[in-house]
Protein backbone atom coordinates (compact mmCIF):
# COMPACT_ATOMS: atom_id res chain seq x y z
CA UNK A 1 0.00 0.00 0.00
CA UNK A 2 1.28 3.44 -0.90
CA UNK A 3 1.35 5.97 1.96
CA UNK A 4 -0.38 8.46 -0.34
CA UNK A 5 -3.38 6.13 -0.33
CA UNK A 6 -3.87 6.90 3.36
CA UNK A 7 -4.14 10.67 2.87
CA UNK A 8 -7.68 12.00 2.74
CA UNK A 9 -8.65 13.06 -0.75
CA UNK A 10 -9.52 16.67 -1.36
CA UNK A 11 -12.59 17.33 -3.47
CA UNK A 12 -11.87 18.43 -7.01
CA UNK A 13 -11.53 22.16 -7.48
CA UNK A 14 -14.50 23.90 -9.04
CA UNK A 15 -14.04 24.71 -12.69
CA UNK A 16 -13.34 28.34 -13.44
CA UNK A 17 -15.93 30.16 -15.53
CA UNK A 18 -14.30 31.02 -18.83
CA UNK A 19 -17.10 33.01 -20.50
CA UNK A 20 -16.49 36.29 -18.65
CA UNK A 21 -12.73 36.14 -19.32
CA UNK A 22 -11.13 38.12 -22.13
CA UNK A 23 -8.74 36.51 -24.61
CA UNK A 24 -5.76 38.02 -22.77
CA UNK A 25 -7.09 36.73 -19.45
CA UNK A 26 -7.56 33.27 -20.97
CA UNK A 27 -3.99 33.28 -22.28
CA UNK A 28 -2.69 34.33 -18.86
CA UNK A 29 -4.80 31.57 -17.29
CA UNK A 30 -3.18 29.03 -19.63
CA UNK A 31 0.28 30.25 -18.60
CA UNK A 32 -0.69 29.82 -14.93
CA UNK A 33 -2.06 26.33 -15.56
CA UNK A 34 1.06 25.28 -17.48
CA UNK A 35 3.23 26.50 -14.60
CA UNK A 36 1.13 24.48 -12.17
CA UNK A 37 1.38 21.39 -14.39
CA UNK A 38 5.17 21.75 -14.46
CA UNK A 39 5.25 22.12 -10.66
CA UNK A 40 3.21 18.92 -10.30
CA UNK A 41 5.42 17.04 -12.77
CA UNK A 42 8.50 18.01 -10.77
CA UNK A 43 6.88 16.80 -7.56
CA UNK A 44 5.96 13.51 -9.21
CA UNK A 45 9.54 13.09 -10.41
CA UNK A 46 10.84 13.84 -6.90
CA UNK A 47 8.47 11.29 -5.36
CA UNK A 48 9.37 8.68 -7.95
CA UNK A 49 13.05 9.22 -7.16
CA UNK A 50 12.42 8.78 -3.44
CA UNK A 51 10.37 5.65 -4.12
CA UNK A 52 13.07 4.20 -6.39
CA UNK A 53 15.69 4.84 -3.72
CA UNK A 54 13.58 3.15 -1.08
CA UNK A 55 12.85 0.18 -3.35
CA UNK A 56 16.54 -0.20 -4.14
CA UNK A 57 17.44 -0.04 -0.46
CA UNK A 58 14.92 -2.69 0.58
CA UNK A 59 15.68 -5.07 -2.32
CA UNK A 60 19.18 -5.68 -0.99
Amino acid sequence: MDMDDLDPRKPAAALKLLDPMSIDELRAYIVDLEAEIERVRKDIARKESVRAGAEAFFKR
